[in-house]
């Protein structure tokens, strides 16, 4: 951390989770650890006899031990498909591919330096920030793509480059709720929600819809771009280690040549057609791109953008490295694609230990039983009205450092507090968007997001010494300052009586 005259509070709160962090092993070794103490409390919570029921199970479902002769032959069966169908590994290797011939022919880079070289400087965090804060219609792909391209806006405008690349990463995560767009992640969440409505008796079938959280997503994603911007300019920034200007870093030689702008237009049509044919295809009756029913959302279209991002990427690089007159070893696909694979040979490492922790972490049942527990303590207080969603909210945020999937989580914890917050007089609409709220918060610095250590992995390119501790006191004054916006955005549709999507009131009728 930059030290520069009298430490402030904050600093000195920055320094010590730096500290505290940096005392942590690696991240392999300290998965491996998790693992371990996943083994062992799985083992004591199964002789203590632990069960959960979930709402609607006829039975109890007991706590697994992994040490059990059981346990140790599910993982054994499961340890090569744990690692190759993790669900990061494929898309992060895709998108990487198709990246890897942008980068390596310079296209992202002068595409970057087209693009922002007459933004004002002071205006690059929050324009950023906005992308970010956008960036859950994408899905995971956002977390490979914006991060290091936000890393070349800040570097083509003479800031630093680290900003961009945690900046954006830390509005993704905790932005990741909000935004004007909408796509699969509020599909998926809303048909979760649908059906944990159906437990209650007398619910009448609540129906749901894709947009049921819309005008809250859209007021959060025009508010949290602003802070994330404050926070990106005014903390972190001036925080970070000094870097030395080299070529192509500071604002007098980012633009571009006669020569890159008609490679970057060339580029940007044949990208254009190409989206152009998939939209097309899209949406003709009776597109296999279509959802069963003919539905544009949920559609196979929108659940498998990874390789459709990769092959723009793809093609924007090549068409580039052509138009330019890159010389011909010099945008050979196959080294460029083997270069970026070879420089994620750490995340891959990192992955075989992560998906075997999860796997036990969920076939033993701990993640259940401790997302049930404590849903039911809400019940059990009997919180009603705003301070159930302050709960709810708080429980999404704890649970979100644990389970990392959104749709995962909420599958778990909605059985239980979708039923009890209807009969409190809430919405469901209103249910789901708190837990969104939760599940942004913490997601950046959650040691389970694997993102993380692709983003340490990407940052450790500018700052090779850089260390985990040291990257989450980076992202730490993005969650309370995001977390009180989320938290006043909420209040203010709560007590204003605001409705939260076309039609989703907050309180049942």
């Amino acid at each position: 951390m930059l030290k520069t005259g009298h430490p402030t509070a904050l600093d000195r709160i920055l320094g010590g989770v730096e500290r505290l962090g940096n005392r942590l092993p690696n991240p392999f070794v300290m998965f491996l650890g998790l693992f371990v103490l996943i083994a062992i409390a799985s083992s004591v919570a199964a002789a203590l006899g632990a069960t959960v029921r979930l709402p609607g199970a006829a039975e109890v479902t007991p706590v697994k031990s992994v040490l059990s002769g059981e346990g140790l032959v599910q993982l054994l069966d499961s340890a090569v498909d744990n690692f190759v169908e993790f669900p990061a590994l494929g898309p992060v290797l895709t998108v990487v591919l198709g990246v890897g011939v942008a980068q390596g022919t310079g296209a992202l880079e002068a595409a970057v330096r087209l693009a922002f070289y007459r933004v004002p400087r002071s205006l690059v965090p929050y324009v950023v920030a906005f992308v970010a804060c956008q960036g859950h219609v994408m899905s995971d792909a956002s977390f490979l793509v914006i991060p290091p391209l936000a890393a070349l806006v800040f570097r083509a405008v003479g800031r630093h480059p680290l900003a961009g690349l945690i900046g954006a990463y830390a509005c993704l995560g905790t932005g990741y709720a909000g935004g004007l767009l909408m796509g699969t992640l509020d599909a998926s969440l809303a048909g979760i929600t649908e059906k944990a409505a159906a437990l209650l008796p007398g619910s009448g079938g609540y129906t749901t819809n894709i947009a049921m959280n819309y005008y809250f997503g859209a007021a959060a994603g025009l508010i949290l771009p602003i802070v994330g911007g404050l926070v990106i300019s005014r903390v972190l920034e001036p925080r970070l280690p000094a870097r030395t200007v080299d070529a192509g870093q500071d604002g007098a030689s980012v633009e571009v040549t006669p020569r890159e702008r008609r490679a970057l237009l060339a580029s940007g049509l044949v990208v254009a057609g190409f989206l152009a044919l998939v939209v097309l295809a899209w949406l003709i009756p009776g597109s296999p791109l279509r959802g069963p029913d003919g539905s544009l959302i949920p559609s196979p279209l929108l659940s498998n953008l990874v390789p459709i991002v990769a092959l723009v990427f793809f093609l924007f690089g090549y068409t580039y490295g052509r138009v330019v007159g890159l010389a011909k070893e010099d945008r050979n696909l196959y080294t460029m694609m083997t270069t970026a694979i070879k420089e994620m040979g750490g995340f891959i490492t990192l992955i075989f230990i992560v998906a075997q922790t999860l796997s036990v972490l969920s076939w033993s049942g701990l993640a259940t039983f401790l997302a049930v527990e404590l849903a039911n303590t809400a019940q059990a207080v009997g919180l009603v009205g705003f301070p159930a969603l302050v709960f709810l909210m708080l429980l999404s945020t704890v649970l979100n450092l644990v389970i990392t999937s959104g749709s995962g989580l909420w599958s778990l914890e909605s059985t239980v507090m979708v039923p009890a917050l209807m009969l409190l007089g809430l919405s469901p609409a209103i249910i789901q968007a708190t837990h969104r709220i939760g599940d942004s918060i913490t997601q950046a610095i959650s040691p389970m997001h694997i993102f993380l250590y692709f983003i340490l992995a990407a940052s450790q390119k500018y700052e090779p010494d850089l260390k985990l501790g040291t990257l989450v006191s980076r992202l730490l004054p993005f969650v309370p300052a995001f977390g009180l916006v989320w938290a006043g955005v909420l209040a203010v549709f709560y007590f204003a009586g605001l409705p939260v999507g076309p039609g989703a009131s907050i309180h049942l009728p």
